[in-house]
């Protein structure tokens, strides 16, 4: 049973949505331990809502039995301190089932992932995201898009479901976005900028509300700092915080993206708090220019162990 509803979980959802990374041992097996000191700086620091299964935890890159598991051992290390989001996707019926053991783990909401199959009919995703609500058990859907390809009339279409609570607008894009948001402002729904800290200014000033975060497994405290900042509207300190981590963001984006997770990962081994390597597709290790700079960058922040 979830223990974040209604009013306490919509309210969250306008928050930091920080996507936890999924840890591994040597041997490439799944490794919960390491998880527990991640959330705990999340939690501490103010994080509104985490996320498992997103793609900071390298979802694509999990066995479906993985995915189940790792659900669980979130709830287990949030023990209901915030709202947790289990992330569903892949196949339908893969999504379904994920959907049921996020549901038994205790999530509080389902983010949906938007499917990458190369043919994706728009009214396909509508059956799809329906048929995932079937199986949730009652469970808000947050639906997650990485790009509005879809077009606005199936994205109003999958917005007025009547499970769906919020979007995470991960295509920079802001003016659809607006119009997306001017559409269904009669649903109160979240808006969450899905692009992290480096989107979230452009996002807000078209009507979004928080972001994703993948910062938040290393430094919540930064997160949390922007976060405060755009909601007082103070966007010159805004920009200032998010400056200060461009660094972090560029390593992120090298390489085509593949080292997004790759680049997170490597810091938490600096810190201490190893969580293994990533899975190929996804680039390991940096390249060695890449890790002298991360390192540089990290005796700034006072981050290494």
């Amino acid at each position: 049973m979830s223990s974040f509803q209604g009013p306490a979980l919509r309210k969250a959802l306008d928050g930091i949505s920080g996507i936890l990374v999924t840890p591994f041992d040597a041997a490439d097996q799944l490794a919960p331990g390491p998880l527990q000191p991640v959330v705990d700086r999340a939690v501490d620091a103010g994080v509104h809502v985490l996320v498992a299964n997103g793609n900071t935890s390298e979802f694509y890159g999990l066995e479906a039995a993985e995915a189940e598991r790792m659900v669980h051992v979130a709830a287990e290390c949030v023990r209901g301190r915030v709202p947790l989001l289990g992330g569903v996707g892949r196949s339908v019926h893969e999504a379904r089932a994920l959907a049921q053991a996020s549901a038994r783990a205790g999530a509080d909401a389902l983010m949906v992932h938007q499917p990458p199959d190369p043919f994706v009919a728009p009214r396909g995703v509508v059956d799809y995201v329906k048929r995932i609500a079937e199986a949730g058990d009652g469970l808000p859907l947050v639906l997650y898009l990485r790009n509005d390809n879809i077009g606005l009339k199936t994205i109003e279409a999958l917005c007025r479901l009547p499970q769906v609570m919020g979007v995470k607008w991960a295509s920079p894009t802001p003016m659809v976005l607006a119009e997306a948001i001017r559409r269904t402002a009669d649903l109160g729904l979240a808006w969450v900028g899905g692009l992290a800290e480096v989107w979230a200014p452009p996002l807000y000033a078209v009507g979004a509300r928080g972001f994703t975060s993948g910062l938040i497994n290393v430094l919540p405290q930064r997160s949390v700092a922007i976060y405060n900042a755009l909601e007082a509207a103070d966007y010159p300190l805004a920009m200032r915080l998010i400056a200060e981590m461009l660094p972090f963001e560029d390593l992120r984006a090298q390489e085509n993206n593949g080292t997004n997770v790759t680049v997170v990962k490597s810091v938490l081994r600096l810190m201490g708090n190893d969580c293994g390597a990533t899975r190929p597709p996804s680039a390991w290790p940096l390249s060695d220019a890449a890790q002298a700079d991360l390192q540089k960058l990290l005796g700034g922040w006072k981050l290494l162990a």
